[in-house]
């Protein structure tokens, strides 16, 4: 355990990355690259751009969904032997609908030191971008791919007294949007597009709305779906 005259000295860390605008960058997170002995991406040649943008240069190690859970024993022994590890993914903070989760928690089971670094998040982005009520909030990731289990989702999502966020592809948002249609016509939703980039949008509206918006066009972009308590509840 660390104290006041032993602090602890972090082996992994977790690094946030830019969701979109490369100014996002922190401070810290450029040093904790730079002095990493291994960097673990979710996409090398992702990641290698915004490495190279930084005029980073580190040895470089893939960590996604499908191989996570087989480069534990790997880069826990790597640790072990006092190697520096950076933990990062294609956009925003690691864990959060990313991959790391999975690390991080074999690194606490087997006390490797690590720490997680603030920064870039769409989930905060967006919540506050929004506008709806900020607290309570939940997120649950993304959205369903199958339509029935998808509208189960949004229906606890309208009938909670939370903002709720979600992720959801671009292909899919029309559908879920025409599922929100059809299930709370008139109330309030949010679209939060591409955050942070040159064409960030926030679409407010109600459901309807916001559906016959996208209805007529293609979407692009990284999406957060938000959903605010009923108008009862954000009155209170």
């Amino acid at each position: 355990m660390a104290s006041k005259d032993h602090p602890r000295v972090p082996v992994v860390t977790f690094v946030p990355t830019p969701i979109g605008n490369l100014g996002d960058i922190t401070l810290r997170a450029i040093k904790t690259l730079r002095e990493a002995d291994l960097i673990a991406c979710e996409d090398t040649r992702h990641s290698l751009r915004l490495l190279n943008h930084l005029e980073i240069s580190r040895p470089l190690i893939s960590l996604h969904d499908h191989n996570e859970q087989q480069r534990i024993p790997e880069l826990i022994e790597r640790a072990r032997k006092g190697e520096t590890i950076a933990i990062i993914s294609d956009a925003g903070t690691p864990c959060l609908s990313d991959p790391g989760h999975r690390f991080l928690k074999a690194c606490r089971d087997e006390e490797i030191e690590f720490t997680v670094l603030p920064g870039p998040s769409a989930i905060t982005t967006a919540l506050v971008g929004s506008g709806f009520p900020p607290h309570p909030f939940s997120f649950h990731g993304f959205l369903h791919v199958k339509k029935g289990k998808r509208g189960k989702q949004l229906q606890r999502a309208l009938e909670s007294s939370e903002t709720t966020l979600f992720f959801e592809s671009p292909h899919r948002l029309p559908s879920t949007l025409e599922i929100l249609n059809e299930l709370a016509p008139d109330h309030p939703i949010c679209v939060a597009r591409e955050l942070t980039k040159a064409f960030e949008t926030l679409h407010h509206g109600t459901s309807s709305d916001i559906a016959a918006h996208f209805s007529e066009r293609k979407v692009r972009g990284e999406i957060v779906l938000l959903i605010p308590p009923p108008p009862q509840e954000n009155a209170r």
